[in-house]
This record gives structure tokens, sequence and C-alpha cells, in this order.
């Protein structure tokens, strides 16, 4: 929840290459207050069956720009070992992104919720509401 001196954040992952949600993706948030000061990490939680994350930890006052890495290597090499248990191997890796790292910039007051749209070979994001 956010106030008026703090920005606040979400998000959720669609794996685009099932139509589904990505369950068990670790993220993890990280602030800094200002473009050359040192950033801090808060703390992180996974994704849920929805692909959601709903319990990222708050942002400190005087927030400026936020980092969230979502370490997408683990949630693609489970993913391609239950595919392989009823199909041949396809591909040698589980992911050509082993993690997604997005930063931007907040104001305070505001929420921010972040989807990230991926697949093996790719991914995108945006800002949602």
């Amino acid at each position: 929840m956010s106030t008026d001196t703090t920005a606040s954040v979400s998000t959720h992952i669609l794996d685009t290459s099932v139509g589904r949600p990505a369950e068990g993706v670790t993220i993890t948030l990280a602030a800094r207050s200002g473009f050359d000061a040192e950033w801090v990490a808060l703390g992180g939680s996974a994704t849920d069956a929805d692909g959601r994350c709903k319990d990222l930890p708050a942002l400190p006052e005087g927030t400026t720009h936020v980092r969230l890495d979502f370490e997408t290597e683990a949630y693609f090499s489970k993913k391609q070992a239950e595919a392989q248990q009823d199909a041949p191997r396809v591909r040698d890796s589980g992911a050509f992104f082993p993690e997604v790292a997005i930063t931007f910039a907040v104001t305070p007051g505001e929420h921010y919720h972040v989807p990230l749209l991926l697949n093996p070979f790719g991914y995108s994001v945006y800002r949602g509401s």
C-alpha cells in the first residue's frame, strides 16, 4: 500500500509459451533513492499458482528507482524436466535468459504493477494497472 511519501510495487508473470501463469519464480526487490545512490536489497518472494507475487516488501520513503530481479532459469529448468517425462528432449537449455532484471523510476504516492510476459527465448514487460 502506498502513501503520499512512498510508492508501491506489484508484479505477475505469464508464461506465454504455454499461456499460463508462471508459478514458483523467485523475485527479489531492490530500491535506491537517487540516480547515483547505491541499490539496497529489500527482500523478495515467489510467484503463486496465479503467477502473482503479492507480498513484495514495502519501499522505503525516498525511493526513486526500483529493480525487480526475476530468477527465470530455475523455473524453465523445472518446466523442461516436467515436459521431458512425456516427450524427448527438444532443446539443451531451459531458458536463453537465466534472469530478467527490470529497473524503473517511481514517484511517491503511485502504485506500479509491472507484469512480465515470459517465454524461454524472450520476454516483454510493461506498466500495468
